[in-house]
């Protein structure tokens, strides 16, 4: 588990963002068993609170279940993990937006762009 952290955000939400790419990436499996907010402050390196804070926040958004004394694990829930990408996406699409949107290219224009460039990121080579 590798993670930077940024200034801007609160330090729990990126940690809850860091499990929710993980899942829509799928290195992160329905139902696999994460580590324990212990384990995941040494990991990270981050205050035992502030882990606790981010599986609490994974808990009430329904990301991950915790039962009793056992391990928590990633949810199972095909609809809560469907929209976890979809999350990611929207957001990432949002950015992207407001950031070109001064330029009021044509849609078809922009999208030949995003696909040329998707493409060949996917690829590994470059068009530019």
């Amino acid at each position: 588990m590798n993670l930077s952290f940024n200034n801007r955000d609160p330090v729990y939400l990126q940690v809850v963002r860091y499990f929710k790419e993980e899942i829509a990436t799928g290195k992160l499996a329905a139902g696999k068993e994460i580590p324990s907010r212990r384990e995941l402050a040494g990991m990270f390196q981050i205050n035992p609170n502030t882990a606790q804070k981010a599986y609490k926040e994974m808990e009430e958004q329904k990301l991950i279940t915790t039962e009793g004394n056992s391990p928590s694990r990633i949810t199972t829930d095909a609809h809560i993990l469907n929209s976890i990408r979809e999350e990611l996406i929207r957001e990432a699409v949002e950015v992207f937006v407001q950031s070109i949107r001064k330029m009021e290219l044509p849609t078809d224009e922009l999208l030949r762009f995003v696909k040329e460039k998707y493409e060949s990121e996917r690829t590994g080579r470059d068009t530019e």
